[in-house]
């Protein structure tokens, strides 16, 4: 709502060039009309300007819940004085108090400092300058894209293991890891570009670019490794690591747990075995009902690949053309790669 390239963002751009100050309420007026002393009722269509020139007297502007209306303006606002806060300003203090008793947003802007302050439920945040946290952006951007690079070969050094039947729980256990950091960093990234608003359509678009393919990844990798392959058992395990803190993330012992194994078992000499999910999902146009079928007649990638062509034709779903398909994809895979491998190395 207060992101450059809305009209509201434009207003608020105004008030702090003309350094007239501001505390603005966003909400349902009716519900906030307790706490008013005073003011000018309007009831007028809003405009940039229009917040521009009523922001010059002393008291409070309410706005619609969605900006459309400016509904009052110099408006003595009396919130509960017994609600803590811990701001120093008369107009901070005030907008601390309302957002705390209303729920609704409230935007303080310091005369003196020029800073914009939300306050949302409680929470308050400052807005940046559109450079400050455009260089924020790029350099989360550039950390991700080297966490990418990194992703991209612990996985290609799994797929090669899977291929040779030399997968441990230590190299699963890594690139769940490394797929999950990359997928917190994308979040962090994501707020950056709420924002940035209009300014932030690049750096959006890199974001999808460097992201491509992470979500089928850890799902797959998941549905590879869990021990116990339920739907509920799946959805849950997805559902704690993303809820994970940062340092049980580091932990190799809390990853295995969460697919199912001894926490103190020694990842680096467990051996596991892939269902295929993975390498199947790798091979184009290769619907995920035909790769579940496949998987569940034959329970493992060994199998998949030791199967003959008419078992993999007998499989519901799959005929005799999409068998050939998955027989030409495992192997086009297997070669791709050992050059990423070399490529790598």
């Amino acid at each position: 709502m207060v992101a450059p390239g809305t009209s509201v963002r434009e207003g608020l751009d105004h008030i702090v060039q003309a350094r007239t100050g501001a505390l603005i309420c966003i909400g349902e007026g009716e519900e906030m009309s307790f706490l008013y002393s005073g003011g000018l009722k309007l009831d007028i269509d809003y405009t940039p300007a229009l917040l521009h020139q009523v922001a010059k007297m002393d008291g409070a502007i309410i706005l619609s819940s969605n900006s459309t209306k400016i509904e009052w303006a110099n408006v003595q606002m009396m919130p509960d004085p017994t609600i803590l806060s811990l701001e120093t300003g008369t107009r901070h203090r005030t907008a601390e108090r309302v957002s705390k008793q209303t729920g609704a947003l409230v935007i303080a802007i310091s005369q003196s400092r020029h800073v914009v302050s939300l306050y949302l439920d409680g929470a308050k945040y400052i807005l940046e300058e559109i450079p400050v946290v455009l260089a924020k952006a790029n350099q989360a951007l550039a950390t991700l894209d080297k966490y990418r690079s990194r992703l991209d070969q612990v996985s290609t050094r799994l797929t090669a293991l899977e291929f040779d039947g030399g997968v441990t729980l230590h190299d699963v256990l890594t690139v769940l890891q490394r797929a999950e950091l990359v997928t917190r960093m994308a979040v962090e990234i994501e707020r950056y570009i709420v924002e940035l608003g209009t300014e932030g359509r690049l750096i959006e678009m890199q974001l999808e670019e460097v992201m491509v393919g992470v979500a089928a990844e850890k799902t797959a990798l998941v549905h590879d490794y869990i021990s116990e392959p339920t739907e509920e058992s799946f959805a849950l395990v997805l559902d704690s690591l993303a809820r994970l803190p940062h340092q049980d993330l580091l932990d190799f012992g809390r990853l295995a747990e969460l697919l199912g194994y001894e926490r103190k078992l020694n990842t680096l000499d467990h051996p596991v075995a892939p269902r295929g999910h993975r390498c199947l999902g790798r091979i184009p146009r290769l619907p995920k009902l035909a790769i579940n079928a496949v998987v569940t007649e034959f329970g493992g990638l060994e199998e998949i690949l030791a199967a003959s062509d008419t078992e993999l034709e007998g499989v519901e779903g799959v005929g005799e053309m999409r068998a050939k398909e998955i027989r030409e994809g495992l192997r086009r895979l297997q070669e791709i790669n050992l050059v990423d491998r070399y490529l790598q190395t």
